[in-house]
This record gives C-alpha cells, sequence and structure tokens, in this order.
C-alpha cells in the first residue's frame, strides 16, 4: 500500500478519503498506472468502514481519477472522463411544454435590442479578415476597458459566460483541489467542477452576498478558487455589497486563491457591479456577459482581470477556435455605442425590476418566502420540492427544481424553486396564487386552495 495514503487522510469520510487521493494523485505522488490498496486493506489501516472507502473509490471512479479493473485491482489513470451536465438536465428537462415556462433562467425576447440595424450599419464596415490581428478588436478592448470596474491587467474576449468559466477552470483548477463557491450556485458551474475532479465547498449567502465568517472557516481548507457572481446572484437574486465585498477581501488578502467573478446579468441587474477586484486586482478575473442585456445569439463574454490567468485563456485558444467573431464584435461595439441600443438596454432592466417587484410583492401578501432583490429569477421556499414541480406543472407553469443548485443540503433547511419572474409581464396575483398553492405542499393541493 502507498504509505501516502495513509499519512496524507484528515477527514476519514468517503468525500474527504476522495479529495485527498486525488490531491495525491493531482501531486504525482500517485502516479498513473500506480495500483490502489482494496477497499478492506485501506478501511483496515483507517479504521473505518469498508463502506465508507468503497463509496470514495467510487466518487474517484465517477470522476475518471481512478480505474477499478475488477480482480486485477484499483489503477490511477492518466486523466479524469468526461462526464454530462447532470444538474443543468435536471433544471432543463421539465415534464413537458408549459402555457407560461418559468424553468429557463433566459431573458425576454420582447426586451432585447433590434440586432437589424446594427447589422446593417456592420455589414458596411471593413472588417478583419487576417488570422493573425489581436483576439479583441481595438475599439471594443477600448469600450470595455473603460467600462471594467477596476484596471484590469490584461482582457479577452470568449464564446460566452459558460465558455470563460470553463477556460479560467482549466488554467485555475486541478484535480483534487478544493474550490469555494456560493450555496446555492448555479448548475452548470456544479457540473464544471464534477468533470475536473475539484472538490465544491459552499458558502452561505445572506442578502448582502457571501458569509464572511462561512469564509473565514473555508480558507483554512487551502481551496485554490472562489466563484462568485456579485450581483443578481442566481438562483437567489442576491447582489454583493461594497461593505460586504471589503470584509471578503480583507480575509482573502493573505491567501493564493483566485477570484472568479460571473457578471452575468450585466446591463439588466438593478445593482451597480461590486468587485473584489477593487481590492485584489492581481488575483481577480471578472467575466462580464453580454447575453441577457444585448442577445444571447451574440455568445459573447469579456474576461478580464489578472494578468497570468487571462494570457493562460488566451494562449489556449490559439490551439482552438485562436478567436471569437470579430464580426460579433463589432456588432457589439456598435450596440454599446449606439444610443437606441442603450435605451432599450435601460428601459430592460427597469422592467425586470419592476416585474421581480410586482411579483415578490403578491408572493410575500400571500405568506411565500422568496430571496434576493435583483436579476430575472426568484428563489422562492416551498414545503416540497417535487410537489410544487408537479402543482405547477398541472396548471400549465414550468419551474426550475432547487436541489441542482445546491451543493449540499439546502441552507435553510427547506425545499426550494427557481421561477424566472423576468418572464412574467402580467398576472401577477394570478400566478402568485398558484405559486402559493404549490409552496403549501401535497395537503393544501388536494384541499384546492
Amino acid at each position: 500500500m502507498p504509505d501516502d495514503i495513509v499519512l496524507h487522510i484528515e477527514d476519514r469520510s468517503a468525500r474527504g478519503i476522495a479529495a485527498a487521493v486525488s490531491r495525491l494523485i493531482t501531486s504525482g505522488k500517485l502516479a498513473p498506472g500506480t495500483r490502489l490498496p482494496t477497499v478492506r486493506a485501506l478501511a483496515g489501516r483507517l479504521a473505518i468502514s469498508p463502506t465508507t472507502v468503497s463509496e470514495a473509490w467510487r466518487t474517484l471512479a465517477d470522476a475518471g481519477a481512478i480505474d477499478a479493473r475488477g480482480r486485477r485491482g484499483t489503477y490511477v489513470r492518466d486523466a479524469p472522463r468526461a462526464r454530462g451536465p447532470g444538474r443543468y438536465r435536471r433544471i432543463t428537462e421539465g415534464p413537458g411544454h408549459f402555457s407560461l415556462d418559468l424553468s429557463t433562467g433566459t431573458p425576454d425576447p420582447q426586451l432585447l435590442p433590434d440586432l437589424g440595424p446594427v447589422l446593417a450599419r456592420v455589414a458596411r464596415q471593413t472588417l478583419t479578415t487576417s488570422y493573425l490581428d489581436d483576439p479583441v478588436i481595438p475599439p471594443l478592448d477600448d469600450a470595455l476597458r473603460s467600462r471594467w470596474p477596476f484596471p484590469p491587467e490584461a482582457l479577452t474576449v470568449v464564446d460566452g459566460a459558460m465558455d470563460a468559466l470553463d477556460r479560467i477552470t482549466s488554467i485555475v483548477v486541478r484535480l483534487g483541489d478544493r474550490v469555494l463557491v456560493e450555496h446555492p450556485c448555479f448548475p452548470p458551474l456544479l457540473d464544471l467542477l464534477e468533470q475536473v475532479g475539484a472538490e465544491p465547498i459552499g458558502l452561505p449567502v445572506d442578502d448582502q452576498g457571501i458569509v464572511p465568517d462561512a469564509l473565514a472557516v473555508a480558507l483554512a481548507q487551502q481551496p485554490a478558487a472562489l466563484y462568485l457572481q456579485p450581483r443578481a446572484q442566481n438562483p437567489t437574486g442576491v447582489s454583493m455589497t461594497p461593505a460586504r465585498a471589503q470584509r471578503l477581501a480583507a480575509l482573502l488578502q493573505a491567501t493564493d486563491v483566485v477570484v472568479i467573478e460571473d457578471d452575468h446579468a450585466g446591463a439588466i441587474s438593478a445593482s451597480e457591479l461590486v468587485s473584489l477586484g477593487s481590492f485584489l486586482p492581481e488575483r481577480t478575473v471578472l467575466v462580464s456577459s453580454f447575453s441577457k442585456s444585448h442577445g444571447p445569439d451574440l455568445r459573447l463574454a469579456a474576461v478580464g482581470g489578472a494578468g497570468e490567468v487571462i494570457a493562460g485563456v488566451a494562449n489556449r485558444r490559439l490551439l482552438g477556435p485562436g478567436w471569437s467573431s470579430r464580426l460579433l464584435q463589432c456588432v457589439l461595439v456598435e450596440m454599446l455605442g449606439d444610443p437606441a441600443t442603450v435605451d432599450v438596454v435601460e428601459r430592460a432592466r427597469t422592467t425586470y425590476a419592476e416585474r421581480r417587484k410586482q411579483l415578490v410583492a403578491a408572493l410575500d401578501g400571500r405568506g411565500v418566502v422568496s430571496a434576493g432583490t435583483d436579476g430575472i429569477n426568484l428563489w422562492v421556499d416551498v414545503r416540497d420540492e417535487q410537489s410544487a414541480l408537479l402543482t405547477l406543472a398541472s396548471r400549465g407553469v414550468g419551474a426550475a427544481p432547487g436541489t441542482p443548485f445546491l451543493v449540499h443540503g439546502s441552507p435553510s433547511g427547506g425545499d426550494h424553486l427557481r421561477l424566472t419572474c423576468g418572464l412574467v409581464n402580467d398576472g401577477f396575483d394570478q400566478l402568485a396564487d398558484l405559486v402559493t398553492t404549490a409552496a403549501a405542499g401535497p395537503a393544501a393541493w388536494s384541499r384546492g386552495l
């Protein structure tokens, strides 16, 4: 038995064993091809149940870190196997078509700018045809830097926010690394971290952002990165305050943790952008998305901040797509400077805020608890998640289940749904009545409340 395994296992839970072995694999102390101890042998050395070790081995196998070969033993693999985005599928694969689908988390198409006039103007411009031009066209680089909440050491453009998170993660996170995330958290990010074999640690959020005491405790586990959404957090709608950002930055100051901020809501957020990059510019990477404000088909997100990370992203892209469409970059530049587009985006921002306000008020008046104050999504407390989903579906309303957003157990001891309130433009009282019935659980449904 490799001696390092037992010596490096401090947490003897299944998750702790799996994480410790993952870190040994990442560091090279357990090289590819190394035969691992049997379940019973390791359980005996650790004085724990073989079932616990078996669960840890299963977790590592699912992450692609080890390979079980039956009677021939269990061995360290060369790299993790790819897995599907299970959490993401759970919030997007509903039981069918709905007359009102509030499960999507997407913007209202009626509130997006008209691309027609902008495309017509861009089509008359002379666009680059060279593979050797800079990945970001100079006018867009200038526009982005003027809007950035802190002076970025470097800046580039990629194909949307999740593309950015994927590429940043490949640079910053390694197999077995502990990473900090908000709890609840955006499901595709949890899927991504699972695929790379990282161990997510959930940090609760309150009405000002991540809870500082929770961060202080988690930092003792030496995480590699902290992922957060600074405003309109999906799903809770919480936006980080300047005071909270200052407290979090003070805790992070003495660490090597890389901060990765996903500003997914962008210009449709009702809150000002508050970034930890204002305090930790050399270790913060901000992802600024334009999908919800200017159009999902633009497939553009800007990535700026820590130079080493941005350089890693840009260099790796040279072996793939090279750059994001400069045609689309020209469209975005035109939209950012177009008064008509600016007005449309501003109207969308105020409209989303009003829709959220009206639905929250209607639910609050009926005793239904929801979180946050910003964004197009609403995190709603329900008594029983599955019952609530079925109740809404029976009335033609789709909702996203809360479970895929959870890093571990429910942060408030109950079940939740995520509703895309930004898609609700009328009938707030009628919808609130239905959600109230759904939130109350099976007993209320059987009484016809």
